[in-house]
C-alpha cells in the first residue's frame, strides 16, 4: 500500500510555520528544510519564509543570540564551537559577531575554569601524558581556543 504525502495550501503551510517558529528560535535553513519536508514547490516557500520575515516570526539575529546564549550556558560550548554551528546554519558573520559579543569575558573565563578543574578531578589516569591529552582533546572538540586550554592543562597537571 502507497502512502499518500499530505498538501497544504499556502496559508496552512504559514499557520503551521508561525507555530513552528514561534515555539522556537529557528534559523532559515531549518524553516526551509520544514517546508521542503512538507513537499511545497520552491516558489510557496519563498513566499512563506518573506511571510515569517515580514512577521518577525524569523530573525537571524535573535536566532544567533538565543543560540549562543543557550549553548554556551548550557552546553559549556566555546566560542570555536559555538562559530562553527552558526556558520553550519548559514547565519551572517555580522550576527555571529553580535551574538559572540554578548558572552562577557569575565563570564567565559569563570565557566571555563570551573570546568577545566572539574574535568581534571574526573580523568582518572596515571600518566601525565595521557591525563593531559585527555584533558585537551575534551575542550578542544567543545570549542574552547587552544591558548586557553593549553595554558590551563599545564597549570593543572603536573
Amino acid at each position: 500500500m502507497q502512502q499518500l504525502k499530505k498538501t497544504y495550501t499556502l496559508q496552512e503551510a504559514t499557520k503551521k510555520l508561525e507555530h513552528y517558529c514561534a515555539y522556537q528560535e529557528r534559523c532559515h535553513q531549518e524553516v526551509r528544510a520544514k517546508l521542503e519536508s512538507m513537499y511545497m514547490i520552491p516558489e510557496a516557500i519563498d513566499v512563506v519564509i518573506v511571510h515569517l520575515l515580514e512577521h518577525n516570526f524569523l530573525n537571524e539575529a535573535r536566532f544567533a543570540k538565543a543560540f549562543v546564549s543557550g549553548r554556551f550556558k548550557i552546553k559549556h560550548w566555546g566560542r570555536c564551537r559555538l562559530t562553527i554551528e552558526l556558520k553550519k546554519r548559514g547565519i551572517s558573520e555580522i550576527n555571529i559577531n553580535q551574538a559572540l559579543a554578548e558572552i562577557e569575558e569575565e563570564d567565559y573565563i569563570e565557566v571555563f575554569t570551573g570546568l577545566a578543574e572539574k574535568k581534571v578531578k574526573s580523568i582518572k589516569e596515571h600518566n601525565v601524558f595521557k591525563k593531559r591529552k585527555k584533558f585537551v582533546d575534551y575542550f578542544l572538540y567543545r570549542g574552547w581556543e587552544s591558548y586557553l586550554v593549553y595554558e590551563k592543562a599545564n597549570e593543572l597537571i603536573k
